[in-house]
């Protein structure tokens, strides 16, 4: 065995590391079987460095349990409350929804209606003229044309008379009574006249005019809806002014109209007559559901 031999000393020699040149290798005793230190190795259970500084840096867990002092997440708030056709049940927003559907479809409906009414004459309104008619007629009718108005030239006064049956078995005649004044009247110095008081009498003489040949004769349907329309107006109006007196029923009543010309302005040459001219219509029996003033 050689002298340097020295256990393990003798790897490294003299002066290698571990050797006693080497003042950082502190010598075991004797006889120990202790390591040196550098070569005894760390606890298992003890973290190294370069785990403790890294985990500072590890973002957390997702779903891990927070830390003690984290502050809870704010309150949810609670949902506003539902306003409108939103706030009712199923079954009534299915009812509004109906409601609202059925009006659009009138309105839409009545509008077209009309603009063809007024438009000129093309290919849709004359193929549907009738049912254009029949939606119009009376109530709905108008005296103009679409880009051709035709303004009155005439001054026409709608009168009406009445054949009275009184409490006691006689019958008398009422005077003439001018509807169409008393409208005036109605209309002279209103701001917001009704539709009723300026357009329901005259238009309702106009499609009776329309309606009817030079001997008051109807023609066809619209001739007879013509009279029925504008008798219950006169028998309307003739309840209003009270006509029958106490006890009374009226049993016919008769219509004329009173029409001048229009005068022209004062500097115009054109000459025209003012003598009124009277279209007197044939007496008109009133039903039974129609002798004290309604309109059934």
């Amino acid at each position: 065995m050689d002298a340097y031999d020295e256990g393990s000393h003798a790897r490294h020699g003299r002066t290698g590391p571990g050797g006693p040149g080497d003042p950082a290798s502190p010598s075991a005793p004797p006889g120990s079987d202790v390591p040196p230190p550098s070569d005894v190795p760390p606890p298992s259970d003890a973290p190294l460095l370069s785990d403790v500084q890294s985990s500072s840096d590890t973002p957390p867990t997702p779903g891990a349990p927070s830390a003690p002092d984290a502050d809870p997440p704010p309150p949810t708030p609670p949902p506003e409350p539902r306003t409108g056709v939103a706030a009712l049940s199923l079954p009534y927003r299915i009812a509004a929804a109906v409601a609202l559907g059925t009006v659009a479809v009138v309105v839409c409906a009545h509008l077209g209606m009309t603009f063809l009414h007024v438009a000129p004459a093309n290919t849709v309104s004359k193929k549907h003229a009738e049912t254009i008619e029949d939606w119009i007629y009376p109530e709905f009718e108008q005296n103009w044309k679409l880009f051709a108005p035709n303004p009155l030239q005439q001054n026409i006064s709608v009168q009406v008379r009445a054949e009275v049956l009184t409490p006691d078995g006689g019958v008398r005649t009422t005077g003439w009574y001018d509807l169409s004044a008393e409208d005036g009247r109605a209309i002279d110095g209103n701001l917001l006249p009704s539709h009723t008081q300026q357009n329901e009498l005259r238009r309702a003489w106009d499609f009776f005019v329309a309606t009817h040949d030079g001997e008051d004769r109807p023609v066809g349907m619209r001739g007879t809806l013509a009279e029925s329309y504008l008798r219950r107006i006169m028998v309307m109006r003739l309840g209003r002014s009270d006509a029958a007196g106490p006890g009374g029923v009226v049993d016919q009543i008769q219509v004329r109209s009173r029409t001048t010309e229009v005068p022209p302005p004062e500097w115009s040459e054109e000459k025209v007559s003012t003598k009124p001219v009277y279209r007197t219509l044939p007496w008109w029996p009133v039903p039974q559901d129609e002798a004290r003033g309604g309109i059934g």
